[in-house]
């Protein structure tokens, strides 16, 4: 699955009218040769989810701890996270973090405070 942005560009020619320029970019995850750090974070987490690393319904590691694991900024960090879920092998819970979603087809994995809410 690939992601693709769009994006205006703007020139101005000789008779003074503005022209718009499209293109289009995009971003797989599945090339390993990719200088961008984001990619190739995202790549490492989906080969951990893949091989079973990191099960359905389980927390990835935390921004933080992917910062200070792999050296990476904070943003770098989450520009992946935010790319996992994108393609649907995380979900995101705001103030918890991200878990992995599972399995095309599989339920969702039950929001984790309101399982914690549940059982206090």
């Amino acid at each position: 699955m690939s992601i693709v942005a769009h994006s205006r560009l703007s020139s101005k020619p000789r008779d003074g009218r503005l022209r718009g320029i499209e293109y289009r970019v995009s971003v797989s995850i599945g090339d390993e040769t990719d200088p961008r750090a984001y990619i190739r974070l995202a790549l490492a987490l989906k080969r951990q989810i893949e091989e079973g690393k990191l099960p359905a319904g389980s927390p990835t590691p935390s921004i933080t701890t992917l910062t200070q694991d792999h050296g990476h900024a904070r943003q770098t960090c989450a520009k992946a996270l935010r790319l996992l879920v994108d393609e649907g092998l995380l979900i995101r819970y705001p103030g918890l973090g991200y878990y992995v979603a599972g399995n095309p087809g599989d339920p969702a994995p039950e929001n984790p405070a309101k399982s914690a809410a549940d059982g206090a």
